[in-house]
């Protein structure tokens, strides 16, 4: 059974995913990441875990991550509804290192599109 997540493989496909996909995405993956990693998450929740970011960083997908406009629908999905289910088990500031995590390895901050423009 799957025990672990390779970081080296998680950060290549977020680096991948945050241009095709977007921030979401790749939030929600981390989030999951950082919760994966917190000592207080409780052991049912790691399997959910494993399993979204399992099928994330797969190769293999329902819908395949190349499909203009679709490609990471399914992903999203995915990553979304793992969250939703450990809602209650995410750490506090997890939300907050994953985000500035991402601005500091992709340079999301960069990207972000908003009122101050």
């Amino acid at each position: 059974m799957l025990r672990s997540i390779n970081t080296n493989k998680l950060v290549k496909k977020l680096k991948h995913a945050f241009v095709s996909a977007g921030k979401e995405v790749c939030i929600n993956a981390l989030i999951l990441y950082y919760t994966f990693q917190d000592p207080r998450t409780p052991k049912w929740c790691k399997p959910v875990i494993l399993g979204a970011l399992a099928y994330f960083i797969s190769l293999i997908d329902a819908v395949p991550d190349l499909t203009p406009l679709f490609g990471y629908s399914d992903d999203l999905t995915v990553l979304s509804a793992a969250v939703a289910t450990i809602a209650f088990h995410i750490p506090e500031g997890a939300r907050k290192t994953a985000s500035e995590k991402l601005d500091a390895f992709i340079g999301a901050t960069s990207l972000d599109t908003g009122a101050n423009n």
